[in-house]
This record gives structure tokens, C-alpha cells and sequence, in this order.
């Protein structure tokens, strides 16, 4: 079993989540969160004055996943959160050793 994680673009949310679906994901965790990479954020006006934004809304999204899902779900995320500019996001990919469904007990790969 596989977590991954995928920091996007906000926008593009509803696209990954689609493309997901369309790959047989049954469930996904949303987090609003804020970061930076090589963007290294940027600069906006406000009442006169520029101010420094330098941690940009992102998205991140966990998808507990089997391992024969990996590579189509992986495929899924990036062809749907692909925009060609920076920021465009990240994936991680880490091994779970255990997953338990609270409601019926249930272990392993029936439980995700």
C-alpha cells in the first residue's frame, strides 16, 4: 500500500479530483495549505503599499492507495494539475505499513 501526497495548484483541485475518479480512487483527504518552492512568492500591492507573500496557497491531497493503483494514480495527478508553469506542484510517494478502517476493523488493502 502506497500514501501519496500531491501538493497542487488550488484551481486545479477539481480537475485532479475528476481524473481520480476516473482511475478508480475511492477517497481523498483536502488540506489548504501554504508554501513555497522555486516561486520563492511574490510581491502585491495593498492599499498603496507593497507587501512580500511569501507562502503561497497550495493544496494537498492524500490518497491511501494499493500498490497495482501507483503508477495510474500518479499518472492521473500529473496530467491533470499540469498547467507548464512553476508551481505547478509536487508528489511524494511513501510506503504504508498498516492501514485500519475504525468502523469495521478491517486491515490492510480491503481497509483502503
Amino acid at each position: 500500500m502506497k500514501l501519496i501526497t500531491a501538493i497542487i495548484k488550488p484551481f486545479k483541485v477539481d480537475d485532479v479530483r475528476e481524473a481520480l475518479a476516473d482511475v478508480g480512487v475511492q477517497g481523498v483527504t483536502l488540506s489548504e495549505v501554504r508554501g513555497f518552492g522555486r516561486q520563492k512568492g511574490h510581491t502585491e500591492l495593498y492599499r498603496g503599499a507593497e507587501y512580500a507573500v511569501d507562502f503561497l496557497p497550495k493544496a494537498k491531497l492524500e490518497i491511501a492507495i494499493c500498490d497495482e493503483q501507483e503508477d495510474s494514480v500518479i499518472e492521473a495527478i500529473t496530467n491533470a494539475a499540469h498547467t507548464g508553469k512553476i508551481g505547478d506542484g509536487k508528489i511524494f510517494v511513501r510506503h504504508l505499513e498498516q492501514v485500519i478502517r475504525i468502523r469495521t476493523s478491517e486491515q490492510g488493502p480491503e481497509a483502503v
